[in-house]
C-alpha cells in the first residue's frame, strides 16, 4: 500500500533504529526497486546481510519530499533523478560492495 512522505520518512527513522550517522546512508527514488536497489547500487537482497528499506509513495511528489528531507540530514544521493513514475523510496546503508 502506498504512503505518504511522511509515513515513509517515520518507518525509514524507525528503520535507523536511533543511528543518526546520516553520511553512512544512501537515499534515493526510483520507478523500478529491483534494478535500481539490488542490480545498479549492489545491494544485497539476503536478509541480515545488508541494512536497506524501500517503501511505496502515494506519487512522486512524496517520494520526493522524503529524499530531500533525508539528504538535508547528510545522507548521500542527490535530487532530480527519477522519472514521473518514479514513486519508490529506497535507504541503504553504504557498504565496500555498494555503488553510490
Amino acid at each position: 500500500m502506498a504512503k505518504t512522505a511522511q509515513q515513509i520518512a517515520d518507518d525509514i527513522y524507525a528503520h535507523l533504529n536511533g543511528d543518526t550517522n546520516y553520511k553512512a546512508y544512501y537515499i534515493g527514488i526510483t520507478n523500478d526497486i529491483d534494478r535500481r536497489l539490488f542490480g545498479e547500487h549492489n545491494v544485497t537482497k539476503t536478509p541480515n546481510a545488508a541494512w536497506w528499506i524501500y517503501r511505496e509513495a502515494i506519487n512522486k511528489d512524496h517520494a520526493q519530499a522524503v529524499e530531500e528531507h533525508f539528504l538535508k540530514k547528510g545522507m548521500k544521493g542527490d535530487t532530480g533523478g527519477g522519472t514521473s513514475d518514479s514513486t519508490w523510496v529506497y535507504c541503504y546503508k553504504i557498504t565496500n560492495y555498494t555503488k553510490e
